[in-house]
């Protein structure tokens, strides 16, 4: 009963999966088309006849991608062919030279592409297929000389510069006619293959020379309309006309050549069932050629009804055989769908019978055997419970773990950021200037950068292990470059007697590099020169250029060493060197190693009487990414990085003193580290009103102050600062107040969150006062400067821009709401806060803190411009005009008017 029970079950699971197989599709061959247009009958033939070829091999998948033109698109649906992995590209390139790189691409990554039509530069592509356009140049030479009868002058019409068809058919084509001194190319035109690109130069040469007898066009459109520029000067009887494409469609080259147009076309085969036939032989990895030239003929009077006729009868067939396909593609899913009706039926029957006879069998066993699968089942779902749970809390303290790791890295930055405060402040204090303890000072200082560097090595190596690194290459004189880092070690090499040199014969050498990454290589390397490297000794940069096209920047020390068998382990993280008896972190090397990788370099080590590192870099930018790549302007608009940018340089503080004796502005620190918040109001309360929150309270605190600026940390108590700032730029009362984030998170998405957030400058921990204190200053100054011209132009602000700035778009509301009630006595500054959406005291604020002068003052402005305007339209009287503008009486409105025009309002007209 149990062999019966048991082959039961496994014809059971065997029907099963016959009957899942019959509804799966086995793997289809995914072949991706780029076309290059569709604007014309010869691509839309060629798009055609593949989509046929496809339709009679139901194992490909036939994918067709339209650039309309554009190199760039097409650049990018062949990235995505590539990205989506097609088993082969086919590619019609639209010009040679910008697709090469991408179909470079496609081939290192292990995805064939076959070249149709015309080719790119090189020979990095697995096949070619298309016409030969140079021996279609020699054809139209050799048509045009053996049915010359007049004067051999021939005018050519060639197709867009840059396409490798048009290159090569003018190459053939002037090959032959040199050959023969009877036969003279007058003038070549070049066009774009559209008709619209010939007429007007053409037009200017048949004025001058009406001895023309033959016009070769490299395709039939630009040969029809040359006909017509003929025919506007009466010279298309006497001018003959060749073109290339030989399409049977309407106005096609056939049809051209049967109405007289053309004297012959030459026929341009499109190749779209062969390219997909070969993409087929590729794929299956059958013998194919790499160059395959489709055959072509000339077209003319003799021949075209005939070879007309023949395409006529191919499209028929075409037609007759795509409705047998699918005919049989119906016939197909009927079957397949009564297939697996019959199949399911069957099934059911065995299924029956086995439950039958099974349940005969369970009836007698269930009993005996109930309990014990039941207890085994607990077993099991409890052991399975104890892995996932087990799992989770590995998880958990893994993730646990690293962040614990990086946010003790980030937090290690505050203290180290009032060390480096207090330090520097006392740098710079008379009374330790010029004394012993300078140098103590200088020491704290300098070790504490040395901490700060650790930490950025702990970061940087968590960012390398999660791949976060992103390579933003700029071109950069390495000369100049590495000259600049050295400055931060002449010092170093001068006290200790260290010949330290620079050696370079190309001053003006260019690299493409991440000037950030490439400095913390640099940094590394030579800390350890100097490390080990003794007194007196002597450390090389040397800058040498290779005929591979590559650069290597070498570093040689005179130092200790490393062994020899130790060498392959000196870039791996945490390694330390026997010999190495100093203190180190052993990841700086592997760090710079991974820094250059990203460059697409290579870094290698010898170590014969010292130690030598030689990085090698690749000229130009080829090797690199778009991506990876970015221009001056970027750069230039970098948010500064204090932790990097500043770390060796000695800042030179000059305390900046507001112009404004008569009141301090008023500075918020929203931050919870007490004595951060401490250092910042003791250093920054002589120069402003410095109030402070923890976080918890950073929204009212804005509300009730309504501070000049703002300093803000990310991570605080209730909510994060880029909460806080999005909240405060948001709110109508508080989006004027510029907002400084201050915070230890520096990696790219924390800068990107926070400028997203509307905060107006992002700094660092540790950061420089003076830097800090100038970007204050900056801001301050900055509002400054727009609310002088919000003052001095309050009446001619434009609506907002695409940057969306939302002071200029509250004053250009406010402005509209007081013109359009000007002439409105009743209208009070209450009804023009009600239109606002705001109160009284929040107007009243907000227009204070924009312009300068209260709501009041600012609509009686208005209101003497726009009797400015009447009194210079002449139209009213001054008592009308007072009187229609709300003011009580005509002598106060003539006062008004004349404390702001300094004329009273009698002169003013006179004037004008």
């Amino acid at each position: 009963m149990y062999q019966f029970v048991k082959y039961t079950l496994m014809f059971f699971l065997a029907s099963l999966s016959l009957v899942s197989c019959t509804q799966k599709q086995g793997n289809k061959i995914k072949v991706g088309f780029s076309q290059a247009m569709t604007t014309d009958d010869w691509r839309k033939q060629m798009n055609s006849s593949i989509k046929i070829e496809a339709s009679l091999r139901p194992e490909v998948d036939l994918y067709i991608s339209d650039a309309n033109n554009n190199i760039q698109k097409q650049i990018e649906d062949i990235e995505k062919f590539i990205s989506n992995r097609v088993d082969v590209i086919i590619v019609s390139p639209i010009q040679s030279k910008p697709l090469t790189a991408v179909v470079e691409k496609s081939i290192k990554a292990g995805i064939p592409v076959l070249v149709v039509d015309r080719k790119i530069e090189g020979e990095n592509y697995t096949a070619y297929l298309g016409a030969d356009n140079i021996e279609i140049g020699r054809i139209a030479a050799r048509y045009i000389i053996s049915h010359s009868k007049g004067s051999g002058k021939i005018v050519e019409i060639t197709g867009a510069s840059g396409s490798s068809p048009a290159y090569e058919r003018s190459l053939g084509f002037v090959q032959v006619v040199n050959e023969n001194k009877r036969f003279k190319i007058e003038n070549t035109i070049h066009g774009n293959w559209e008709g619209e690109s010939v007429k007007a130069s053409l037009k200017s040469i048949l004025g001058q020379n009406k001895d023309i007898e033959y016009i070769f066009s490299h395709n039939d459109r630009m040969a029809l309309s040359a006909w017509e520029t003929a025919k506007t000067l009466g010279l298309e009887k006497k001018i003959k006309f060749l073109g290339v494409d030989g399409l049977n469609t309407v106005s096609g080259g056939i049809e051209l050549v049967k109405n007289d147009i053309l004297d012959g076309t030459i026929l341009y085969p499109t190749g779209g069932n062969e390219a997909l036939k070969l993409a087929l032989k590729i794929y299956n990895k059958e013998p194919f050629a790499k160059n395959n030239i489709l055959n072509t003929i000339v077209i003319d009077r003799n021949n075209a009804e005939i070879i007309e006729n023949q395409m006529d009868k191919v499209d028929q067939q075409q037609a007759v055989i795509e409705s047998q396909q699918g005919a049989i593609n119906v016939q197909e899913k009927e079957y397949a769908s009564q297939n697996n009706l019959v199949r399911l039926l069957s099934f059911f029957l065995v299924i029956i019978l086995s439950l039958t006879i099974y349940s005969i069998y369970s009836t007698i066993s269930i009993s005996r055997k109930k309990k014990q699968l039941e207890k085994i089942n607990q077993t099991v779902i409890h052991q399975n419970n104890e892995i996932q749970e087990m799992a989770k809390i590995a998880d958990r303290s893994n993730e646990a773990k690293l962040n614990f790791f990086t946010g003790l890295s980030h937090e290690f930055k505050t203290p180290i950021t009032l060390i480096m405060s207090y330090v520097e402040s006392l740098i710079e204090n008379d009374k330790i200037k010029g004394t012993v303890l300078i140098d103590e000072v200088k020491l704290i200082h300098k070790n504490s950068n040395r901490l700060l560097r650790l930490i950025n090595q702990l970061l940087d190596f968590r960012k390398i292990e999660e791949q976060k690194f992103t390579l933003r290459a700029i071109n950069t004189k390495v000369y100049d470059f590495t000259n600049e880092v050295m400055t931060n070690f002449k010092g170093e090499a001068s006290r200790r007697n260290i010949d330290f040199q620079l050696i370079c014969k190309n001053k003006n050498l260019e690299l493409f590099m991440d000037r950030s990454l490439m400095d913390k290589v640099y940094f590394n390397l030579l800390s350890n020169a100097f490390k080990f490297t003794p007194d007196n000794g002597k450390i090389v940069i040397s800058i040498t250029e290779n005929q591979d096209n590559s650069v290597k920047i070498s570093f040689k020390d005179s130092g200790i060493g490393i062994p020899e068998n130790e060498l392959s382990n000196v870039f791996s993280p945490f390694f330390k060197a026997s010999n190495n008896n100093k203190n180190s972190s052993g990841i700086g090397l592997h760090l710079s190693k991974e820094f250059v990788l990203l460059h697409h370099g290579n870094i290698e080590l010898k170590s014969k009487q010292g130690s030598e590192f030689v990085i090698t870099l690749l000229k130009g930018s080829s090797h690199l990414e778009p991506s990876e790549i970015i221009n001056a302007a970027e750069n230039l608009n970098r948010i500064p990085n204090l932790i990097t940018d500043y770390l060796e340089e000695d800042t030179e503080f000059k305390e900046a003193v507001l112009t404004s004796e008569s009141e301090k502005h008023t500075l918020l620190v929203i931050e919870d580290n007490t004595d951060l918040v401490a250092f910042l109001k003791s250093k920054l309360s002589g120069e402003y009103v410095v109030h402070t929150s923890d976080g918890s309270d950073a929204f009212e605190k804005a509300m009730e102050i309504v501070p000049d600026i703002i300093i803000c940390d990310i991570n605080l108590v209730d909510k994060d600062g880029y909460e806080i700032s999005k909240d405060l730029k948001k709110d109508l009362r508080t989006s004027h107040i510029p907002i400084i984030i201050l915070t230890a998170q520096s990696n790219k998405e924390s800068v990107l969150k926070g400028l997203q957030s509307g905060v107006d400058q992002y700094l660092t921990k540790p950061f420089s006062l003076a830097i800090l204190k100038q970007s204050i200053l900056s801001l301050l100054f900055n509002r400054e400067k727009l609310r002088y011209y919000y003052t001095n132009n309050i009446y001619r602000v434009e609506p907002e821009s695409k940057f969306g700035n939302p002071e200029q778009s509250f004053i250009t509301k406010m402005n509209d709401l007081i013109n359009k009630n000007v002439e409105n006595p009743k209208f009070s500054v209450e009804d023009l806060a009600d239109k606002l959406g705001v109160s009284r005291v929040q107007l009243y604020r907000k227009v204070k803190a924009i312009i300068g002068i209260n709501i009041s003052d600012h609509i009686n402005n208005v209101k003497l411009e726009k009797a400015a305007e009447l009194l210079k339209s002449n139209e009213m009287n001054i008592s009308e005009i007072a009187y229609a503008l709300g003011f009580t009486s005509p002598n106060y409105f003539s006062t008004a008017f004349k404390n702001k025009f300094g004329i009273s309002p009698k002169e003013y007209k006179s004037s004008n």
